[in-house]
């Protein structure tokens, strides 16, 4: 472990500064947003941002949506990521680490990965790809989706990209809204154990965009068609006579569009621009203590958060470049086959590549806890000093556990990065900071620059009281403005409509008197009891400690003559939803919360319904049972387990006819 974290450096550079003394981090934190053009312009030194012009105020305008930040600067995402080349390549460290699930391991050097980025910016250009047009990507988490986005930012043309794990309905739901002039694809891709064939989604997709006048191609090995027709990605790259020169950029130029979940109604294109995203990093990379890998303070710094491109965390991940610190990338599934899962194969390939930093959505570590895996057969993992957790709250208990096994497998002094934020900022509003106390199922604080309160009904703040999770002061990186959307009503509906002027984000938030922050799942799905309000994640946190329960979702059904019914679908680990089983998870819920939250019905089930991030589709879910269908219920190819709507719709067939589950 490093033994002085970032953030105290940070924090000593500020009082240097400033000439005030933070004698704690909420001290930091309360200036960090008191005085916000004062902290996000020391950040702003703090980071070394590279800007061609100055820049003339640091916050224009604070209204939300529409503030303006650091107007007259001119910068680039890819130029302030390759001002690390000349030290990183001295000191022998590589950009990018790649494996995929073949074994395949591939290792770029940071003077390779800018020669790639050079020539295939070059060639976009020569292809008529000016800055402001759109380049749509259909591509596994590999390093040519790094290097395709980061020569699109390089000549300001913006970014967008889905997962070939992603439907083709539900691609174009995305790229139709956005009009890309290019498409870059993936012929085919080996997940699961399995090669995959995706020509026929990429002639499909090309098929029904007009606009895009070039299909790129990267070959996989894993098609029969030659895409005759279309240019090659490698060859695009190939050129060794292109010095990289990265345009300068206003601030709040477009860098990438990224999409919420569209799990019902057509998913938001949110727009972020270059300089609000590299602050944002810079923010989120302070919080994470994420270094330089040549730097004396983290030397070998090796970074890996699983993700597929669809998902703001591999935004996140290649942020790491920013910093930099050499990424670890892995395009396959986590746990191998469905047929014979191995949840060590993430463990196994921060092992072989030495990772300090890993990452994973929270349900990963619950299963790995769940699945009995030993980490002591996974390889040395010694050079592990953080796991970072996200997309919905991690339990106490699967926290506490895997830290013992990974003590038992000789790397003791781990510290847990647990975060909750959103693709709405692509970064973090709670989140975590290693010089503070551990916390575990929660978050160790609110994230620097971030004016998070959470307020009870009336719109007042509140303290050791659950509330809605709201942000009072904008933050560079919230979007810019959502695609189509042209007078701004999308925006405003979607976060100020409830409170004007304050971005709400709709999840519950319980902020202790001590700092720490804990989640309580979307405040859209409450479930309320006879007034009694709880979110669904402690109901989570209490069924899920059971070591026969695999999965479970709850949800609070509206009836037109009644109260409400909570439903609580269980997956038994055993396969089946015994007596016992039924008055194990009464009797948890009943000391971990209280006895009114007992589910007036505990029905077994094979899967529970998961967006392609892993989020429970509680929502959707919740709208089947009260009698909707249809796509406007959910989108399945937004879906990992589509398959799995199935029951719960003979399930909510059976109740609405009285015939019991």
């Amino acid at each position: 472990m490093a033994s002085v974290s970032l953030m105290r450096l940070f924090t000593a550079a500020a009082e240097a500064s400033t000439g005030r003394r933070f004698g704690d981090y909420e001290a930091l934190h309360r200036w960090s947003v008191t005085d916000a053009e004062a902290f996000w312009k020391f950040l702003w030194e703090f980071e070394g941002v590279l800007s061609d012009t100055p820049y003339e105020t640091v916050l224009a305008s604070r209204s939300m949506p529409g503030a303006r930040w650091f107007s007259g600067s001119t910068l680039n995402y890819a130029r302030q990521v390759f001002r690390h080349v000349d030290a990183a390549d001295a000191a022998g460290h590589p950009a990018i680490v790649a494996e995929d699930e073949t074994g395949a391991i591939a290792q770029v050097g940071w003077p390779e990965l800018r020669a790639r980025v050079a020539s295939f910016a070059a060639e976009l250009q020569s292809l008529g790809v000016e800055s402001g047009d759109r380049v749509a990507a259909y591509l596994p988490n590999r390093t040519e989706a790094v290097v395709a986005f980061l020569a699109c930012a390089s000549i300001g043309a913006v970014w967008t990209v889905c997962a070939p794990d992603m439907g083709a309905p539900a691609i174009l739901d995305r790229f139709r809204q956005i009009e890309p002039k290019l498409l870059i694809a993936a012929d085919g891709v080996f997940y699961g154990g399995k090669a995959i064939d995706r020509a026929p989604v990429v002639r499909q997709l090309h098929d029904a965009l007009p606009t895009v006048e070039k299909l790129v191609i990267v070959r996989s090995g894993h098609s029969a068609d030659p895409f005759e027709d279309a240019l090659d990605f490698a060859a695009l790259c190939a050129r060794t006579d292109c010095v990289l020169a990265p345009t300068p950029l206003p601030f709040d130029h477009p860098l990438w569009i990224v999409y919420s979940s569209g799990t019902t109604g057509k998913p938001k294109a949110l727009v972020h621009g270059h300089g609000g995203i590299i602050l944002g990093n810079a923010a989120t990379r302070l919080h994470s203590d994420l270094g330089a890998s040549y730097d004396a303070r983290t030397p070998g710094e090796r970074f890996h958060w699983f993700s597929s491109t669809g998902w703001m965390m591999w935004n996140t991940q290649v942020g790491g470049l920013l910093g930099g610190t050499t990424i670890c990338i892995y395009d396959g599934s986590p746990m191998g086959s469905r047929e014979a899962p191995d949840w060590g194969v993430l463990w196994r390939f921060a092992a072989r590549h030495r990772v300090t930093f890993l990452g994973s959505g929270a349900q990963f570590y619950t299963l790995c806890a769940k699945s009995g895996l030993d980490l002591a057969s996974v390889g040395d993992l010694s050079s592990l000093r953080s796991l970072g957790s996200t997309a919905s709250p991690l339990p106490a208990a699967v926290q506490l556990e895997i830290s013992r096994r990974l003590g038992s497998a000789g790397a003791p002094d781990i510290w847990w990065f647990n975060s909750s934020g959103g693709t709405d900022i692509c970064g973090a509003f709670c989140t975590g900071n290693r010089d503070l106390p551990e916390a575990p199922g929660k978050l160790q604080c609110r994230q620097i620059g971030a004016a998070v309160e959470a307020w009870d009904e009336a719109g007042n703040p509140v303290i050791d009281v659950v509330g809605e999770l709201v942000c009072t002061q904008p933050l560079p990186n919230m979007p810019l403005y959502l695609v189509g959307d042209t007078d701004g009503a999308r925006y405003r509906e979607s976060y100020f409509d409830m409170y004007p002027g304050i971005w709400r984000h709709g999840d519950w938030l319980r902020i202790e008197s001590d700092g720490t922050c804990e989640i309580f799942g979307r405040s859209d799905a409450t479930i309320n009891r006879g007034g009694h309000r709880m979110g669904t994640s402690e109901i989570y946190d209490a069924v899920e400690q059971l070591d026969a329960v695999a999965d479970s979702m709850v949800i609070d059904v509206r009836q037109q003559d009644a109260d409400s019914k909570l439903l609580l679908f269980v997956v038994p680990a055993g396969g089946e939803l015994t007596d016992a089983l039924a008055d194990a998870v009464r009797d948890a819920i009943r000391t971990s919360l209280s006895p009114r939250f007992i589910p007036d019905a505990i029905i077994p089930v094979a899967d529970i319904p998961r967006t392609l991030t892993s989020k429970k589709l509680e929502l959707p879910v919740k709208r089947l049972f009260e009698g909707r269908r249809g796509k406007a219920l959910v989108d399945p190819s937004t879906m990992s387990n589509p398959d799995s709507l199935t029951e719960y719709m003979a399930i909510a067939d059976r109740l609405s006819s009285g015939r019991g589950v």
